[in-house]
């Protein structure tokens, strides 16, 4: 399973990643909203933790945008210090599948995880599968090719991959990449182009056109061959 958390308190974080990690769940995380937002774009998750008071755009905000702007369905488990009927509402109401008050249960807090993974599941039987141009990846196999021919990448590779082809066309930021393969544990050297070289031998470079381009001083994005950019 993997897993989602936004959540701005360190205490808190630790204590999730303490518990969810050992037990062999990946875990993702943000302290704020549009960290969260990033995250969640542009990453496959089975479920997402989402703390209500965030700073920049809180909980209640990102779920709306999750379902509205983004119409990404995946489970959200909204955690809040508030516990009356009017907070409850207005967390359902911007999306959310479950909510849990705290201080909880981490026991309890995994076997909601569970629940909401399991009906998501039964309600979409077949994962996604992303597609640009004539390049296919399903990120929960790990299968990529281009025009039918099978795509080896490293698994920071793949990580990438999902990035780019889950944005594509639109650029995605030299940040939000670094972010997505190491978390807050950014290399000092230059290590994402190092990482691009590899994607762009492994997609481009046996085939007459390339789809990876460098956007100088942003970021990096997929392009269809003669399409318009």
């Amino acid at each position: 399973m993997r897993i989602l958390i936004v959540e701005d308190n360190p205490d808190i974080l630790a204590n999730l990643y303490g518990f969810l990690e050992p037990k062999g769940y990946t875990v993702d995380s943000a302290r704020n909203g549009y960290g969260g937002l990033a995250f969640a774009s542009e990453n496959p998750y089975d479920v997402i933790i989402l703390d209500v008071m965030l700073p920049g755009l809180n909980g209640l905000e990102l779920c709306q945008k999750l379902r509205t702007d983004l119409h990404i369905t995946t489970p959200v488990l909204m955690l809040t210090a508030r516990d009356s009927l009017p907070d409850k509402v207005a967390g359902f109401d911007s999306g959310a599948d479950d909510y849990l008050v705290k201080p909880f249960s981490l026991v309890e807090l995994e076997l909601r995880l569970r629940a909401l993974v399991r009906r998501s599941q039964g309600q979409h039987a077949t994962h996604q599968t992303l597609r640009f141009g004539d390049l296919v990846f399903d990120p929960e196999m790990h299968d990529a090719s281009r025009a039918g021919v099978k795509i080896q990448l490293t698994k920071t590779g793949y990580i990438l991959l999902r990035c780019l082809m889950a944005a594509a066309p639109r650029i995605v930021s030299r940040e939000t990449l670094e972010q997505a393969v190491w978390g807050d544990d950014r290399p000092e050297s230059d290590a994402l182009r190092t990482h691009i070289h590899a994607l762009r031998q492994a997609i481009d470079k046996p085939f007459a056109s390339a789809m990876v381009h460098t956007v100088p001083g942003v970021g990096y994005r997929l392009s269809i061959p003669d399409a318009p950019e």
